[in-house]
This record gives C-alpha cells, sequence and structure tokens, in this order.
C-alpha cells in the first residue's frame, strides 16, 4: 500500500446522498482526494438503509470510506455561508439533491463555474436536466423499468429487477470517470468543467445492444434467465450433488470439444440442426438437453476437471454464501464507527499501490474542525 493517493491534494465537496453521488465520491477518495460529505443533521439517508454492519447500513459503509462528514442545514444562511467558503477552495463539487434542490440553495453548477473558473461540478440527476421526466423522482427499481432492462432479465414468464442498484452504480462509475477526464483536461487548459450524468441516461447506455437488435433488427432478446438470447450452448446445467455449472461455448472450436471431450458425442458434429451458433440456437432445446444428460452425471469435481480439460470456459452458479468463501475473493479492513470491518477490495490493483482505505465518519464527525477551518 502507498501512504499517499494520486488524487492526494484534491478537494472535493460532495452534496451528496443515497447511492449514485457517493459511488463517485467514494472513488476519488480511495485515490486520496480529500472528500467532504454534506449531510442533514440526521445524516444521508442511506445510513438507515439496513443494520447489517455492526448496527450500520452496508451501502454506507461500501460507499463513503474515506471521507469528513459535516452536518448542514443549507436552508440556514450561516451554513450557506460556510458551504460557499468551502466550495471556494475545492477542485470538485457534486451533488445529487432532488431535481433545483442545489440551485434554490444557491449552488447553481454553472454559477459556481463563473465564480470559480477551475471549479468542476457533477450534477447527477434521475433523468437529466431537460426533457419531459427532468422533475420525475428516480430511484432505482424505477430506472430500471423505464430504460428496459427489466424486460430483458429474468425468466421467461416474468421480467425482473437486477438485483444490485445497477442504476445507481452504473451513473456514479459514469460520473467517476467524467470527473477524472475532466481533472485532466483542466491540467492541460486550466479551465473547469461542467458535468451532467443521468441514472437513465448512464443504464441506456448499457442498452445499446438489445436498443440496437431491436431498431436494426426488428425484435429485442427475449428473457432466457441464466442463459443467452443468441448464444447455444450458454447457460446453467444441474450437475451430480446439487451444484449447477455454467458454461458458455464462445465459437466452433469450444463447441467441438465440448461434444468430443465432454459430452462424449461426435455424433452431434454431423447434426446439420447443430451446424453452426445460428442453428444451435434455433434447436436449443435439443443442445441443451444434451448437455444437461451429460453433466448430469458428473459431481462437481468431475465436470470442473473435464471441462477445464477441454478448454471449456466455465463457473458454477454460486449463491451470496458462496462468494463470502470464494478462493478468488479479496477483502481489506475499514475503520467505521462501530468498529473495524471488511469490506471487497477495490476492484483495480495498480502497480504503484493504492492507500489504504480511510475511516467511514460518523455523521458531523468532522464539522467542528471543518468549521474552524473554513470560518469567516
Amino acid at each position: 500500500m502507498s501512504d499517499v493517493g494520486d488524487l492526494d491534494g484534491l478537494l472535493v465537496v460532495a452534496l451528496e446522498q443515497a447511492v449514485a453521488a457517493p459511488y463517485a465520491s467514494s472513488r476519488l477518495a480511495d485515490a486520496g482526494a480529500r472528500v467532504i460529505k454534506i449531510e442533514r443533521a440526521e445524516g444521508d439517508f442511506a445510513r438507515g438503509y439496513d443494520r447489517a454492519v455492526k448496527g450500520q447500513a452496508s451501502y454506507f459503509i461500501w460507499l463513503n470510506r474515506g471521507k469528513e462528514s459535516l452536518a448542514l442545514d443549507i436552508k440556514s444562511e450561516a451554513d450557506r455561508a460556510l458551504l460557499a467558503r468551502i466550495v471556494a477552495k475545492a477542485d470538485v463539487f457534486i451533488q445529487n439533491l432532488a431535481p433545483g434542490a442545489s440551485a434554490r440553495a444557491g449552488f447553481d453548477s454553472r454559477v459556481l463555474r463563473e465564480r470559480h473558473p477551475r471549479l468542476i461540478t457533477c450534477d447527477i440527476s434521475g433523468y437529466g436536466e431537460d426533457g419531459p421526466y427532468r422533475e420525475m423522482k428516480a430511484y432505482d427499481l424505477l430506472v430500471q423499468a423505464e430504460t428496459g432492462l427489466c424486460s430483458v432479465t429474468g425468466g421467461p414468464e416474468s421480467p425482473a429487477r437486477v438485483g444490485v442498484s445497477v442504476c445507481d452504480i452504473a451513473a456514479g462509475m459514469t460520473s467517476h470517470a467524467a470527473i477524472l477526464q475532466a481533472l485532466y483536461r483542466r491540467e492541460r487548459s486550466g479551465a473547469g468543467q461542467g458535468v451532467q450524468v443521468s441514472l437513465f441516461s448512464a443504464l441506456a447506455d448499457w442498452m445499446n445492444v438489445p436498443w440496437m437488435q431491436f431498431a436494426y433488427g426488428g425484435a429485442a432478446p427475449g428473457r432466457v434467465g441464466v442463459a443467452h438470447a443468441t448464444i447455444a450452448p450458454y447457460g446453467a446445467f444441474p450437475v451430480a450433488g446439487g451444484d449447477t455449472v455454467v458454461l458458455s461455448i464462445q465459437n466452433e472450436r469450444e463447441w467441438r470439444r465440448l461434444v468430443t471431450d465432454v459430452l462424449a458425442a461426435p455424433e452431434m458434429l454431423a447434426d446439420p440442426r447443430f451446424a453452426d451458433n445460428s442453428q444451435r440456437v434455433a434447436h436449443r432445446d435439443a443442445v441443451d438437453g444434451a448437455v444437461a444428460s451429460a453433466l448430469a452425471r458428473l459431481d462437481r469435481r468431475q465436470a470442473a476437471e473435464k471441462l477445464k480439460a477441454a478448454e471449456i470456459a466455465f463457473g458454477f452458479l454460486n449463491e451470496v454464501k458462496d462468494l463470502a468463501v470464494h478462493p478468488q475473493l479479496r477483502t481489506e479492513p475499514v475503520q467505521t464507527p462501530m468498529g473495524e470491518v471488511e469490506v471487497i477490495e477495490r476492484p483495480a490493483r495498480l502497480a504503484s499501490g493504492s492507500p489504504s482505505l480511510r475511516p467511514v465518519p460518523a455523521v458531523d464527525q468532522h464539522g467542528a474542525a471543518i468549521r474552524e477551518e473554513f470560518r469567516a
């Protein structure tokens, strides 16, 4: 671990709540930026999502490490003045309040950039700054439904929500990348930049493939559960002992290996129903039936050995309890108001090392020190 992050020296002010903006600012904090999180007196409402982590909310622990907490009432003139003094020193200002709330409090991003030309602002909204949906509330399930994601998720019998908050996470990831891009631009030009990201636009980008399949191919992909709408065999198959193996065939070479080395059915190579991927998709039931029959005779270890020897891409359909003991999973410690806990390791590893995770703050934990530092 390195003691100093790549963004050390940057000041980020985050007028944030819930998931999307905290995701973006947490990644900046992980890289060494100083992030001052502005909360209500009662705290970010995400602190109350659950009590799973030593009485604390899992979402909050995940997304608020390394930040300083300052509780403000932005309807108070004195607190608005304090926030204005902090923003005047900031490199980045992030907000994801309800539509128009930040501007009404006197923190319109365009105006802030006029006052502070080097400032980078990032506004995260549900549906964007214009358009007929701009005033609508947007939560993760609603946006998953509006973008059509639910229509391509789940089994044939009914649509489903993706089990994690992908809309918020997509918006947070997009915001983080755009802020870094704006910081790089500022290094060359000296000028700040305004960034606008919506949950809808971030997830709609992820829907490009099914959208293009509909717009240009005439049909959206159907719901196929743990399978693939346009590749076969690609899916989940039970093995002896109660486990389920998931495999993916991507090309004809892999298909031949699967048929000869795993299914022990070389005659399938001459069957015109399985001549190429398009034919296999058209005759998916026959393909999947042959795969299921062969794998059902093997236990987890035997299936893994055969598939690995045949160089077939495979995995197992795990539950969260299996992830918790997965041999590939790595965790790292973080301090919280209720003691040290483990979180899943940051996904990007830098050869130069990354700073250790800094603590998760209690509500207004840094309030007195920040007020003294930025007093008038």
